[in-house]
């Protein structure tokens, strides 16, 4: 990788982190809470100033993270600024505000890349030389469901196939204006990082470009990056996916890398994918992310009552060492995978 891909790469990592962190910031200020510190990156502080309200605006070395500090997040700190004291619904919003910046940033990047390309329907236009679902298919067929999920757009009916396409799948389709079903509809494979994927063997009718399909097709492109996040994530446990799937920041930045290399909506595609698998992944019910702070909330808003600080932190503390432990084992394996 050249350095200025590197450069992109960081850039990339800050614009996502700001977004997130100032998710969170802007809503606990709007909540009246009192922000200690709002800071880009983790461990040394380069440079930053001190604003009319008293709160610290800091650059840090790594840029790998990032994070608000709130009066009375970790602590019971008493005061009408203190987060401990805000009502459960005003925590529950300061705490999932990050993560819904991270998604509300890539349903945006989807925007731009609907409307910088030429739309694509999920209608069978033409079939690749010695294609396979030719024998299910026909021109002209609109595909509307593989294997029970509904099929809007392209970006749906892509991903169906690439999931799920390595075995034989069920389909609906519109044909001559009747429903059909077909079953047991096979396409090629392709084996990547040790994972087996099913390869579209047929192109695609163009589709009209107006504000509605606009508006259509960038809706479902994300909600297709958002199921495709949250299913890897499910494909990891379950075992389909291995451990040399995952990347940490050296293998995301060399991704990043080479999506630029590849072209301008390559690099975006990839980005809006990135900063919503932040976002989702934030949302994960698992100590010391976001999401592991909102079962304590919730816990808070159901029974009435709040864990004590004292197990929750520990609770987080836990799962912020093996977080830590994990960056710094995919971490190792990416570094590793530079030098084969």
């Amino acid at each position: 990788m050249t350095a200025l891909l590197v450069i992109v790469a960081i850039l990339a990592f800050g614009v996502m982190i700001a977004i997130h962190e100032a998710g969170h910031f802007f809503t606990a200020k709007a909540c009246g809470v009192k922000i200690y510190e709002f800071s880009l990156g983790m461990g040394p502080r380069l440079f930053g100033w001190v604003g009319k309200d008293e709160t610290k605006y800091n650059f840090r070395l790594f840029p790998i993270g990032g994070f608000v500090s709130m009066k009375g997040e970790d602590e019971d700190e008493k005061g009408e600024d203190s987060f401990s004291e805000k009502k459960p619904w005003q925590k529950f919003l300061i705490t999932a505000a990050g993560a819904i910046m991270n998604l509300l940033l890539g349903f945006i990047i989807s925007l731009g890349l609907v409307l910088s390309t030429t739309l694509a329907s999920n209608v069978v236009g033409e079939f690749v030389p010695d294609a396979v679902s030719d024998e299910w298919l026909r021109i002209g067929d609109e595909i509307v469901e593989i294997n029970g999920s509904a099929v809007h757009t392209y970006d749906d009916m892509q991903y169906e196939i690439l999931h799920d396409g390595y075995e034989p799948l069920d389909m609906v389709v519109i044909r001559d204006g009747e429903r059909v079903n077909l079953h047991g509809v096979q396409f090629e494979t392709v084996e990547e990082s040790g994972v087996v994927f099913g390869l579209r063997d047929f192109l695609v009718m163009p589709a009209e470009k107006n504000v509605g399909n606009v508006l259509v097709h960038t809706w479902y492109m994300g909600v297709s990056t958002v199921k495709m996040i949250w299913e890897s994530l499910v494909d990891l446990f379950s075992g389909r996916v291995g451990m040399e799937a995952v990347s940490g920041p050296v293998g995301v930045t060399e991704a990043i890398g080479t999506a630029a290399s590849l072209g301008a909506y390559n690099l975006f595609y990839l980005l809006a994918a990135l900063t919503m698998n932040l976002g989702v992944f934030n949302l994960l019910p698992f100590p010391a992310l976001d999401g592991g702070r909102l079962v304590f909330i919730l816990f808070e808003m159901i029974f009435r009552r709040k864990v004590s600080p004292k197990v929750e932190g520990f609770v987080h503390f836990i799962g912020i060492t093996l977080l830590l432990a994990l960056m710094v084992f995919v971490t190792f394996k990416d570094v590793v995978g530079l030098f084969k």
